[in-house]
């Protein structure tokens, strides 16, 4: 298959699948406005942070994993490959636990950080711990979706994806319209969603398509298939003779110990390291979320929160088409990288950001012009105030979609390419250290409107950073070609 095909095959699908997913979060927004009005839009924007984080690190380790996954297996070395999958799946174990605790214990703890009042805080709290208990389901859903994708099923990770999304969109009408269940109804049904998708990935090792399993391998220096681990119980039930034969055979080992420990140690941290930005960027949504919320808040109340609202979460459907874009260039991009393509890691890129800048276009034109009628379909109240607020505000906002594309492609790129500093840089720039201060200075000088500006400011003076980093890595690349 031709590169250019390859790309085309890897982003639609994964466009269309990341699609599918905003739309259920509009759902979401769509069905909260008409059945809890413009309070269960501010309590739902309260916590989608907590979702998002959720997500985050699912994508983290998913990515993480999934991405040095598929370089080992271009380079054939699968032992090595379902090594980094199994280390994926334990590092994931750990999540798994403190989500599910976060969601039985400190469900109302969580919600107070996040500035609720009491008109939303029962409506925020009771999300957030729906959410949190289905945890689990997420994190092994985005996991296998990940690791599915880079091992050459591109279209079950977007009929899984598809499925999921129509579904919580049926069930969101028939919990929130039809049986009133109010914010309880919409996190279950994202919950069952949720489900539904895993059920669908799960068909790929009942067909047995997948190249990647658990395997046997070290955690902390001790490897299952030689189980030194009794040599210290023998060493206490045996003679003085045998325990002393024992502790030779065991010194012999410290050196293999040692560097199981190693690869342990170098595995978890690539992993981490690789998955970081995909976390970072989710994070910085929510962060940046739950800060604006409390800025918008004081500058116009629940009604200035639901406007944002808006704004997000229609802007998640573009960052969800720029994601798609991303997560489809980086299986191809990897596989390239790893068997040394580097014309093809090139063209992909060129193709990513042509595609990238066509969308952008496209979309902004479609919000300029079209704002008033966008934003009417999530005013079910017919709301003067949030009408005006959120029509003047997405048309600023959105204004930063190219950079933000520019910003989350060339993310990908550096990551693919086990080269993540630049991505880090990228993440933490547009997630924390710009955006935050940009918009608490901006509120301060011009108040709501200059607030929209945070966003677009932000992604330019990153994209700016990125350009330079991929600029100054490409002229390293040709002196270690000379």
């Amino acid at each position: 298959m031709s590169c250019f095909k390859e790309f085309a095959k890897y982003t639609s699908l994964n466009i269309i699948g990341m699609l599918s997913i905003s739309c259920y979060i509009l759902a979401d927004t769509f069905f909260v406005s008409v059945g809890l009005g413009a309070n269960g839009l501010a309590a739902l924007n309260f916590a989608i942070p907590v979702f998002g984080f959720i997500i985050g690190s699912s994508l983290m380790l998913g990515i993480g994993g999934a991405t040095k996954y598929a370089i080992l297996k271009s380079q054939n070395n699968m032992i090595e490959a379902n090594r980094v999958f199994t280390h994926t799946v334990f590092i994931m174990t750990g999540f798994i636990v403190a989500f599910f605790t976060a969601g039985l214990f400190f469900s109302d703890a969580i919600t107070r950080i996040f500035g609720t009042n009491e008109e939303v805080f029962p409506m925020t709290q009771t999300y957030l711990r729906i959410i949190l208990l289905f945890a689990p389901i997420f994190l092994v859903q985005y996991l296998l979706m990940c690791f599915i994708r880079n091992d050459g099923a591109p279209q079950l990770s977007m009929i899984a994806m598809v499925s999921g999304s129509f579904s919580n969109i049926a069930l969101d009408y028939v919990f929130i319209i039809m049986l009133r269940m109010g914010m309880f109804g919409a996190a279950l049904a994202t919950g069952i969603s949720a489900v539904i998708s895993l059920i669908i990935l799960c068909t790929f090792f009942i067909k047995k398509k997948n190249n990647f399993r658990l395997t046997r391998c070290a955690f902390a220096g001790l490897k299952p298939s030689q189980p030194y681990w009794l040599d210290f119980v023998l060493a206490s039930v045996r003679s003085a003779a045998l325990r002393s034969r024992s502790r030779s055979a065991l010194a012999a080992r410290v050196p293999q110990l040692a560097q199981n420990a190693g690869d342990t140690r170098r595995s978890i941290r690539s992993i981490f390291s690789i998955g970081l930005p995909s976390l970072v960027a989710e994070l910085s949504v929510s962060i940046v979320m739950i800060v604006f919320n409390i800025i918008i808040w004081r500058l116009q109340g629940n009604i200035g929160v639901a406007a944002y609202g808006i704004i997000a979460n229609i802007s998640i459907v573009l960052i969800a088409i720029y994601t798609g874009i991303a997560h489809g260039i980086q299986p191809i991009i990897s596989s390239n990288y790893g068997s040394g393509n580097t014309a093809n890691v090139k063209a992909i890129l060129r193709y990513a950001l042509i595609l990238m800048a066509t969308i952008s276009i496209v979309v902004y034109s479609c919000v300029f012009f079209g704002a008033t009628q966008i934003v009417a379909i999530f005013n079910s109240e017919q709301n003067a105030l949030l009408q005006n607020i959120a029509t003047s505000g997405i048309k600023i906002y959105f204004i930063a979609c190219i950079f933000a594309g520019f910003n989350i492609i060339m993310s990908a790129y550096f990551t693919s390419i086990e080269y993540p500093r630049p991505a880090h840089v990228i993440s933490i720039l547009r997630g924390f250290l710009i955006i935050i201060p940009m918009g608490l200075l901006l509120s301060a000088i011009g108040g709501i409107t200059w607030v929209w500006c945070a966003f677009p400011a932000t992604e330019l003076l990153v994209a700016g950073v990125g350009l330079a980093a991929y600029l100054i890595y490409q002229k390293k690349k040709q002196k270690e070609l000379r």
